[in-house]
């Protein structure tokens, strides 16, 4: 995998070029001081995958990806000190959003993620099928691109949304409102004020009551829906 750094800063671009010499498979190929050199330079050294900060004098990371717009341009991983463009980012097809000070695992876990789609490439597969939806979430001080397809759950606990795969939960940058009209249908269906399930994940539906159901998810988390409600899963889901 062929890696151009693109930093206005000598000493990010020192930190991630040592870093990358721990990472198996990875060649630096060059480094670019701003996006403009960036887009000069990327047919002499034919990267793969291009680590951008976002800051930069006259192109930023943002514009430099949107001027790279294309099937067969390199994979950009975002390498930042600017948190509040992660969404941004990935709405411009970012392979992964990794914030300052960068951590070994952090960037390795990158770059596997983007030899993945290096290979969908190779193998003429669709990068990014029809519909596919990808979800910012935090854990700590990083950020991660879900696919919509490992998320089970959205749940509010007051102005907090979290977002529940099968082993880890994320913070959302969005309320569950906004998340509601952002999320596909039927999918992603809102069961109640607090929660937003992905129907994918439903493992049973079990009557309470005359009124009431039980949903169970594939991680084993339990939801209360109304019967009609109950009855409006099932249909789009076809159980």
């Amino acid at each position: 995998m062929r890696v151009v750094i693109v930093d206005d800063e000598p000493i990010a671009r020192q930190v991630l070029r040592e870093l990358l010499e721990d990472v198996p498979g990875v060649q630096v190929a060059g480094e670019a001081a701003s996006g403009t050199e960036a887009l000069d330079c990327l047919e002499k050294l034919d990267p793969d995958v291009l680590l951008v900060d976002q800051q930069m004098p006259g192109l930023s990371g943002l514009s430099l990806a949107r001027a790279l717009r294309g099937g067969g341009r390199p994979l950009l991983i975002f390498v930042t000190a600017y948190q509040e463009h992660a969404v941004d980012a990935f709405e411009v097809g970012a392979v992964d959003y990794l914030l300052k000070p960068v951590r070994q695992e952090r960037l390795a876990m990158a770059l596997r993620r983007a030899g993945a789609q290096l290979a969908q490439r190779r193998e003429s597969r669709p990068l990014a099928p029809p519909g596919r939806q990808r979800i910012v979430g935090r854990l700590r001080s990083d950020l991660y691109m879900l696919d919509a397809e490992e998320v089970i759950a959205f749940q509010a606990e007051g102005e907090v949304v979290q977002i529940i795969t099968a082993d880890k939960r994320f913070y959302s940058p969005y309320t569950l409102r906004a998340l509601e009209t952002r999320l596909p249908r039927p999918q992603f269906r809102r069961v109640h004020r607090k929660t937003i399930i992905n129907t994918n994940h439903i493992r049973k539906i079990s009557p309470l009551s005359s009124k009431r159901w039980l949903v169970t998810m594939s991680n084993g988390l339990e939801a209360i829906v109304s019967k009609r409600l109950a009855g409006v899963i099932r249909e789009e889901t076809r159980w």
